[in-house]
């Protein structure tokens, strides 16, 4: 006998994120059919259409299949009820960064626009702080030269500690949805350490394959790749940025090879964010609802690449208001690592932890 415990505050708010009609679905199998993702044994996305409409958080947290989809939207498509299996999934990934958030509060506000204001006030207040404490809350006087209002060792310092403070918090959240991966499949005990799982996934993750699967949105398989290593080669110029104030050769000039692989990484987010953002105006109906949570993260992140670009304009050309467009950029820096846990960056990490559970328990 199966005790079944449904969680109405969980469906509420996963048909208010999902905006499809949970009970609506016939159960005809047809989204397990055309998933050209599923596996052949248990296929998704029909079981979690059942739990989905029973409210059964227990089964859709910490499911591994939930992030083996990437969300092509083929089962929505085909859907002769017009439920949208992809958009309920893509709830409970949404719904999953709360869930695994710590501290809670941080994975609540980034979720709920009442809450913006508040978020941005965060990285505002941490930045002026910081500004007070090194003594240059002012805007300068001479040429431009942006570590006279925010020096290389407190920028440097501030940074690398909230980087390795929000990496630390994420890892906590990471090994509790490891843990409840692992709860959910009792009968199945992982094989291999984490690094041998994650080394024999590594051409799905460099390739992005599996979106090739998709017979909807090509393009997204374009785009993913361009914002994944776009954003990934600009951590590397900021690495490289950090060592040059180190060993006192930055400011960079314009045709330094790693300023020019900055400017490269910065197009490929442009185009890659460009595509995104297009795709979800205009294709609608096969891409899916649109949240919160996906616009929050397209606009930052064309934020961020944009006011990066203007601010080394500014420098070069000397702009009057270049302090305060170096200010936004770096609020748009803050916000982007504080709560890159807790948004669709978070997805990247989770999805990968999902991919080893599953090759480890050969779930393919």
């Amino acid at each position: 006998m199966i005790n079944i415990q449904p969680d109405i505050k969980f469906k509420k708010q996963l048909k208010e994120v999902s905006k499809s009609s949970l009970n609506e679905c016939m159960q005809c199998g047809t989204c397990s059919v055309v998933c050209t993702l599923a596996p052949e044994e248990k296929p998704f996305p029909r079981k979690e259409m059942i739990w989905a409409g029973w409210g059964m958080k227990d089964k859709l947290i910490g499911n591994t299949d939930i992030w083996l989809c990437h969300q092509c939207g083929d089962c929505s498509t085909y859907c002769p009820r017009g439920v949208k299996p992809a958009d309920i999934f893509s709830a409970v990934r949404e719904i999953s960064y709360q869930h695994y958030a710590k501290p809670k509060f941080l994975g609540k506000i980034m979720n709920d626009p009442k809450w913006f204001p508040f978020a941005l006030l965060i990285p505002v207040v941490i930045i002026s702080l910081i500004l007070y404490l090194a003594g240059t809350l002012q805007i300068p006087e001479g040429p431009v030269n942006y570590s006279k209002f925010f020096p290389h060792a407190w920028l440097n310092s501030s940074f690398t500690f909230l980087w390795f403070l929000t990496i630390g918090l994420g890892i906590i959240g990471l090994r509790n949805f490891w843990k409840d991966l692992k709860m959910q499949n009792p009968d199945l005990k992982p094989k291999g350490s984490f690094i041998k799982n994650l080394f024999a996934i590594r051409k799905e993750i460099i390739l992005h394959s599996n979106f090739s699967k998709c017979s909807n949105k090509k393009s997204q398989k374009i785009a993913h790749l361009l914002v994944f290593y776009g954003f990934i080669l600009l951590l590397f110029v900021t690495a490289f940025a950090i060592y040059a104030t180190i060993v006192h050769k930055y400011p960079l000039g314009i045709t330094n090879p790693f300023k020019i692989l900055g400017n490269v990484a910065a197009i490929m987010l442009f185009i890659g964010l460009g595509i995104m953002i297009l795709n979800r105006i205009f294709d609608k109906e096969n891409l899916g609802n649109n949240t919160y949570a996906d616009w929050l993260f397209l606009i930052s992140m064309f934020l961020l690449t944009l006011s990066g670009v203007v601010v080394q304009a500014a420098r070069f050309l000397d702009w009057g208001i270049a302090y305060h467009l170096y200010f936004f950029h770096l609020i748009c820096v803050w916000f982007i690592i504080i709560y890159l846990p807790y948004t669709k960056f978070g997805h990247l990490l989770y999805r990968m932890v999902a991919m080893v559970f599953a090759n480890s328990v050969g779930r393919k």
